[in-house]
């Protein structure tokens, strides 16, 4: 590369072809990063069904959301580690260490086995991976805002890192769009596969049957994180290329770098390391169980408090990028891409594949708001249009999320019309906050509130007499629930009793009454699975398609017929009176297995009678994507329009946002400086507020109710903003105390 100026301060003058190659070069490494660092997020439903086997469905999906967020949670060190790096030995080789490390752990997920193969070491190296992406990510993005902004004019630093700024969203993009690919080809280019348990066995259906899933699902997810080895060797080629910054050459050809940036930047590095520490610590209690939710929340909020009085005393102006900017941007940038997109997949129940051409569509018309306003701001100032666009997220939210839930599934925004009543005694209802998913939550009214929020319902909760069971109120429909704990001691003390009867008979014949027992309930769950296709077919006009389906109802019921049969054969020769005592000891276990199902089934008839879409292929008034070109429709249009407005809020707040945090720290301490605070607001107060919205919403009874989440941090964010920020920064210039220490 040409020789550039070591003249800094001189950077109102246009940027040379070459010093323009850095920028497009430094912007194309880092949307690789962004890439491998967001695959696992767009796949972490179908990796959890990978790594986190043993578990049940909805502990699987919170690992494995888990497993996603430490990725988030480590990102703050990483930034302490890499940003020292980066104002000790240099820009460009830290830039090295955060692709290498990037890259090789993306391409290490791809060749991971999975949990029925290596077991518990398969998780555990999977969070370790994650990790160490977080960390490497923790040390990409100052670098490359550092890398961008020491290079551009001083005119227009807004617009070249605003390139940056685009990475992240275009990184996402990728992605999607390697997914969506992958994942159509290889689901019609190779048959499904059969679902496996931890031990490698097929998962069979009530029938007999395996269940089965897509191929893209058993493998061909792995796909995407190979071939990030490829873009790993693009991006080291493009970095091997550039060369130093030319501020820190000259900062070091002074002697004015930094002796200790870290200490300079933030006060006592211990200090500062316990604060780091303490969430992960909080996070290892609550795994352990040695923290309720309630418990969390109150030592959070404490813990919140020392961390603003510390970083007033030792960071002032880390603190305030934190939380007068960098906090609000993170929770409307993670709202408007994340969130919108995990609402639509798990609250609204859009299919995944439609979810994400949305979103796609989305990104791709909205994007171009990072360039527009990082311009913007060079002529106007970056605080006014971050805090603006902090607002506006804030004002909006209220009325964009109900509106996205009306266009995308109409018949669940009618169902939302129902009220929906939760009586339970208030002592009976837990703040259902579970990160790590160790917490039992067995009493009636957790009991009630969960299966109501799994099926995306609004709902309010009214108390009632201490002690009572809850009770689930939907229209007219009443429906008790249960108490778990007591219901698990009767299920043992039934089946306790059943085995004592067991044991004053004959083995073989409770061995022979056990399999004909399990023959007949297989056979008639083969029976009703033929009755709801027969019922299907006879809907339709296919006359061939009727018989055959006639004919398959038939055989099963006659296996039926003959299942019940063996199961005489067998109970005949037991005596009466021990056949009595089997037959009332079996009925209780029966009962008392039964009280779960029985509430969900009363709960989902309720639910269903009241208009809301329970069965997914039954929906007719959903959103749904065939392709990616499926979009033209009023309903698919409204609702990319809806999320490109978001997408737009997210450029306003992200765009400014790197040409902001350069011109608040000195060229010595520049990399550490901004790379704490960045990484704090986007990989705690962003990373996390899925699962925080959604606690948030399990607990108030509403489907919108974790919005309240960002809302609130996007208000901090203006008030503590327009108070502390400085204006005018973006008239500053960022080289003018290089030479003052």
């Amino acid at each position: 590369m040409a020789t550039t100026s070591t003249n800094v301060r001189e950077r109102s003058r246009p940027m040379t072809g070459e010093e323009k190659k850095v920028i497009l070069a430094s912007s194309a490494g880092t949307i690789f990063e962004w890439y491998d660092f967001y695959l696992y997020g767009s796949l972490a439903a179908i990796i959890g069904a990978q790594f986190f086997t043993p578990f049940p469905e909805a502990t699987r999906n919170v690992f494995a959301l888990l497993a996603f967020a430490a990725g988030f949670i480590v990102r703050p060190f990483g930034a302490l580690f890499f940003g020292m790096l980066g104002d000790l030995i240099g820009r460009k080789y830290t830039f090295l260490m955060t692709i290498v490390i990037m890259g090789l752990s993306t391409f290490i997920v791809g060749l991971l086995p999975n949990y029925y193969s290596w077991g518990i070491a398969a998780p555990i190296i999977l969070i370790a991976l994650r990790m160490l992406q977080g960390l490497a990510l923790g040390g990409e993005y100052g670098g490359a805002a550092v890398y961008v902004a020491e290079h551009a004019p001083a005119n227009q630093r807004g617009y070249f890192t605003s390139f940056i700024q685009t990475t992240a969203t275009l990184g996402l993009l990728l992605s999607l769009v390697v997914i969506l690919s992958v994942q159509g080809y290889v689901n019609g280019a190779y048959p499904d596969q059969p679902v496996l348990d931890a031990a490698g066995a097929a998962v069979m259906n009530a029938d007999g049957t395996p269940q089965m899933q897509k191929y893209f699902n058993a493998h061909g997810w792995r796909w995407p994180f190979l071939g990030s080895i490829i873009l790993l060797g693009i991006s080291l080629y493009i970095r091997l290329q550039m060369n130093e910054s030319p501020a820190f050459k000259k900062m070091k050809e002074e002697g004015a770098a930094s002796k200790a940036p870290l200490t300079e930047a933030f006060g006592p590095g211990r200090n500062a390391l316990v604060l780091l520490i303490a969430p992960i610590l909080m996070l290892v209690l609550a795994f352990s169980g040695m923290l309720t939710g309630t418990l969390a929340m109150y030592i959070g909020i404490l813990f919140a408090l020392i961390c603003v009085i510390w970083g007033w005393l030792n960071a002032k102006i880390a603190l305030i990028a934190l939380l007068g900017l960098v906090a609000g941007q993170a929770v409307v940038w993670y709202s408007g891409q994340f969130y919108a997109l995990f609402f639509m997949q798990n609250v609204i129940k859009v299919d995944a594949f439609s979810a994400n051409v949305f979103v796609a569509w989305s990104l791709i018309l909205g994007t171009g708001g990072f360039i527009f306003f990082g311009a913007l701001s060079d002529r106007i100032g970056r605080k006014p249009i971050i805090l603006a666009g902090c607002l506006i997220a804030a004002l909006t939210y209220k009325f964009v999320f109900p509106f996205l839930t009306q266009t995308a599934n109409p018949a669940l925004y009618a169902a939302h019309q129902t009220p929906v009543v939760v009586v339970a005694d208030p002592e009976n209802c837990s703040f259902q906050f579970n990160p790590v998913g160790t917490a039992k939550f067995t009493k009636s009214c957790d009991i009630a509130k969960a299966l109501l929020a799994r099926a995306s319902v609004n709902y309010e909760t009214v108390p009632t007499d201490a002690g009572a069971i809850a009770m689930v109120k939907i229209g007219d429909t009443e429906v008790a629930s249960y108490d778990g704990s007591a219901n698990t001691k009767a299920i043992d003390a039934a089946k306790a009793a059943l085995e004592e009867v067991k044991k004053g008979m004959d083995a073989a014949a409770v061995t022979a009454l056990g399999d004909a027992e399990k023959a007949l309930s297989t056979a008639k769950a083969a029976a009703g699975t033929a009755d709801k296709a027969l019922t299907t077919a006879n809907a339709g006009t296919d006359e061939a398609a009727k018989t055959a389906a006639k004919a398959k109802a038939d055989e099963a019921a006659a296996a039926v017929t003959a299942a019940q049969a063996a199961l005489d054969v067998v109970r005949t020769p037991i005596a009466a009176d021990v056949l009595a005592k089997y037959d009332e000891a079996a009925a209780l276990v029966a009962k008392e297995s039964g009280v779960k199902a029985a509430f969900e089934k009363g709960v989902n008839d309720a639910l269903a009678a009241a208009g809301y879409p329970l069965a997914a292929d039954k929906n007719t008034t959903i959103a749904k994507a065939s392709n990616f070109i499926d979009i033209f429709t009023a309903q698919k249009l409204t609702i990319i329009a809806i999320l490109t407005y978001l997408i737009i809020l997210v450029t306003m707040v992200y765009g400014p946002i790197a040409a902001m945090l350069v011109e608040l720290f000195p060229t010595r301490i520049r990399y550490s400086g901004l790379s704490l605070p960045y990484h704090i607001g986007n990989g705690w107060f962003g990373g996390l507020m899925p699962a925080t919205a959604f606690a948030i919403s399990a607990q108030s009874g509403s489907v919108y109710g974790g919005l309240w989440y960002p809302i609130a941090i996007a208000l901090v964010t203006v008030v503590i903003g327009l108070i502390f920020v400085p204006n005018g920064t973006h008239k500053k210039d960022i080289f003018a105390d290089d030479s003052s220490r």
